[in-house]
């Protein structure tokens, strides 16, 4: 049966232009339809200008804003284009669901409409990460602030799952985000997760420090929320004063001016690696269905490779691996 993708058309800063543009340029490198949830007055003249069967335009009346609270806007707008996809994977008439909207809200529409799988009891939004050498995914980066240790055990084995699945790597190794790479350092939190994780039979290569995030040394790097959220925004941060400032410094001579153009290729490659447009967006880990973040600024190129990373998970059966996992760890939530 074709795949289909519930996409949240009317999320994300710059609205249904980009949105339509990015999913058309998925279509024509995919069989899989891309339901396009939202104002049709806004969406249909885009959609318009591809002739495209495969864009397909589900009706949804409201929006939910950026600056919503996401649980009270994903209860009382039930019209709005997020909790629309998020039941259209529900009701099995859509497979999985992107949004470049309010993360907090996709997060609430995907738990209260999608649910957890049973074992899961907190899902974790996993961001790719530039690196070196290899893959990596960093877990999680905000869904679960305060977390006890079994969450982060349950965050390591979905990433485990996502990396294996989805991403190919047979024996991901897995590093747990500390402030040294001893045993004995850390908080209590970190210190009781590594002997859980040094238990599993999994790759787990110990403590990782903030130094070696960047470098590869782990394919899935685990962390609470609070400490995830912050690392990836100073990543950010960091790379955006990085290229501002080599802008302004190779432009000081004449020389320095040939030199750039001379090096722009690399300057490129170096950026792309460093883009997030490049990984689209971040799954959700642990919802009962497939649900990919957006950035909120995500342009055209993003929200098409978006699309890709929520096929590539629901080709690869990634919500059953999840739910062995969890069995494995032990069934049941005890929430």
């Amino acid at each position: 049966m074709p795949m289909k993708i519930a996409l949240d058309a009317m999320g994300g800063d710059l609205g249904p232009e980009v949105t339509v543009d990015g999913a058309a340029a998925f279509v024509k490198a995919s069989n899989t339809t891309v339901l396009l949830v939202g104002d049709p007055n806004e969406i249909e003249p885009f959609v318009a200008q591809y002739n495209m069967d495969r864009l397909v335009v589900v009706p949804a009346k409201r929006v939910i804003a950026m600056d919503e609270h996401p649980v009270s806007a994903v209860r009382q707008k039930t019209d709005s284009s997020l909790v629309v996809g998020a039941r259209l994977v529900r009701e099995g008439e859509a497979d999985a669901l992107v949004s470049a909207g309010n993360t907090g809200a996709t997060m609430a529409a995907a738990l209260l409409y999608m649910g957890r799988i049973p074992g899961i009891e907190r899902p974790a939004i996993a961001c790719p990460v530039p690196v070196q050498r290899g893959e990596a995914i960093l877990l999680d980066v905000g869904a679960n602030v305060d977390c006890r240790p079994q969450h982060l055990v349950q965050f390591a084995g979905m990433g485990r799952a996502y990396m294996q699945e989805v991403r190919g790597i047979a024996n991901p190794t897995i590093g747990l985000l500390n402030i040294g790479q001893e045993v004995s350092k850390g908080n209590e939190l970190t210190i009781k997760v590594h002997k859980l994780l040094e238990r599993s039979s999994w790759n787990f290569i110990g403590n990782v420090e903030g130094r070696e995030v960047f470098s590869g040394v782990a394919n899935v790097l685990v962390c609470d929320g609070f400490v995830g959220n912050v690392v990836l925004k100073v990543a950010e941060g960091l790379g955006m004063m990085l290229f501002d400032t080599m802008k302004e410094e190779l432009a000081v001579s004449k020389l320095e001016q040939l030199g750039a153009r001379l090096a722009k290729p690399a300057l490129y490659r170096v950026r792309r690696k460093l883009d997030y447009t490049e990984y689209g967006g971040a799954p959700l880990l642990g919802v009962d269905g497939v649900a990919i973040i957006c950035h909120g600024s995500s342009d055209s190129i993003a929200v098409r490779n978006a699309l890709s990373v929520a096929e590539d998970a629901v080709r690869a059966g990634l919500r059953d691996s999840i739910a062995n996992t969890a069995v494995r760890l032990g069934g049941e939530s005890s929430d």
